[in-house]
This record gives C-alpha cells, sequence and structure tokens, in this order.
C-alpha cells in the first residue's frame, strides 16, 4: 500500500525531477534479468540532493513512527537501500543493521551486518520493490536472527502483481511512498510523458516479461 496520494505524488515529482526514475516507452531500457523496461529507477541518486534526502528520511521515519511506534533497529536492504536506512535510523535515534543478499564465505561469515540483539522489533527499508524477492530475502535472514519483523518500508515499486503476492505469502506488510501508477499520473501532470506514451507504460506493467519482444 502506498502511504497517501499527496505524499505519493510528492515522491514521484521529485524522482523525476532529479532523473532517478527515467522514462522512455520509445527506446526501452534492458534490465539485468534481461526484460525489456520503459522505466529506470535508481534512487540512490537522491542521495545527492539534500533536500531530496531529508523529505525522504523524514517522510520515512514519521511513517514507521505512525505505523509501529519506535522500534528497536532499522535494517537496510544492501546495497541500495543501506543509506537511506542509515539517515532513517539516524532520525529515530535507533540501531541499524544491513542484509546483505548472503552471507559472507570469509571472517564471520555474517548475512546480517552490525549488532542485532535476540527479540528485537525491527522495520525494514528499502528503496525500490519490483518482485520482492530479494527484498523478502532479507526478511528471512533477520527471522533467522530470531527478530521480530514488523513491516516494511520502501520509497518506490512497481506495483506487480507477483510482488503482491510474495508479500502476502510471505505475511509481510508493505508500505511505499510512491508507487508507478502514482508516478505515471504525476509524469503524464508534468508532461515528461503524452496520453500515447502512457498507454505504452500501462502495457508494460502488464506483462513486463514479455513487453517489447
Amino acid at each position: 500500500m502506498i502511504l497517501n496520494k499527496d505524499t505519493a505524488n510528492a515522491t514521484a515529482k521529485l524522482l523525476l525531477e532529479i532523473k532517478a526514475i527515467k522514462l522512455s516507452p520509445n527506446n526501452p531500457f534492458t534490465w539485468a534479468s534481461g526484460w525489456k523496461s520503459p522505466i529506470y529507477c535508481d534512487n540512490r541518486i537522491t542521495l545527492s540532493y539534500p533536500e531530496i534526502r531529508d523529505f525522504l528520511k523524514e517522510t520515512m521515519a514519521k511513517t514507521i513512527l505512525e505505523k509501529y511506534g519506535k522500534p528497536d533497529v532499522i535494517a537496510g536492504v544492501a546495497t541500495g537501500a543501506i543509506a537511506i536506512g542509515v539517515l532513517v535510523a539516524q532520525a529515530l535515534d535507533v540501531p541499524f543493521v544491513y542484509v546483505r543478499p548472503e552471507a559472507k564465505k570469509h571472517g564471520r561469515q555474517n548475512q546480517v551486518e552490525g549488532f542485532l540483539e535476540k527479540g528485537s522489533n525491527v522495520v525494514v527499508v528499502e528503496d525500490l520493490i519490483s518482485t520482492g524477492k530479494s527484498s523478502l530475502h532479507a526478511v528471512e535472514a533477520l527471522e533467522k536472527a530470531e527478530v521480530t519483523v514488523q513491516g516494511m518500508l520502501a520509497i518506490f515499486t512497481y506495483g506487480f502483481g507477483i510482488s503482491d503476492e510474495n508479500f502476502k505469502h510471505a505475511g509481510v506488510e508493505l508500505t511505499t511512498l510512491s508507487s508507478y501508477e502514482q508516478l505515471l499520473k504525476q509524469a503524464l501532470t508534468d508532461q515528461y510523458i503524452n496520453e500515447n506514451e502512457l498507454d505504452t507504460l500501462n502495457a508494460w506493467r502488464k506483462d513486463p516479461s514479455t513487453w517489447n519482444q
């Protein structure tokens, strides 16, 4: 679920302005998965803009307090959400850990980096949700560490049906600041795209794996 339309629109507007999200329906990008996509999202770009970085930090911290109260720990999903997770943890004045995609092969062989006490209440911070697979993999690692994952908060989601199914199956509450649907509305309003391009962008989300083949 998204927070609310005002926050979703404001977030989308900022991401478009700094080109953290690029829309290119006529010259699509190629994702690492091989999918052709008319959208590319790199929310790490927000870290280079102090005002936008502060907006995201403050909005996410406020949301966590309203939904869950003050957690014991904020966990960021490596690598994209480490920086924003640290900022949110700092705003809440709570400890921070981050979760690797897999345990290290050497040293202490950690998958969760940082001090994490068993029984802690943890909120996970993520930058982007696609299928949700890697995000939920981080939740599994945290649960193996014997903590309670209260929920996950992300900056943006593509809103794929498979993502909704994965989070529902895992029993993890996901909240995002903005979504693909709200992004397209804002992009049309601000004239980043026209009506024909909107149709193309809507068609992609319905079946991204076979789009443009």
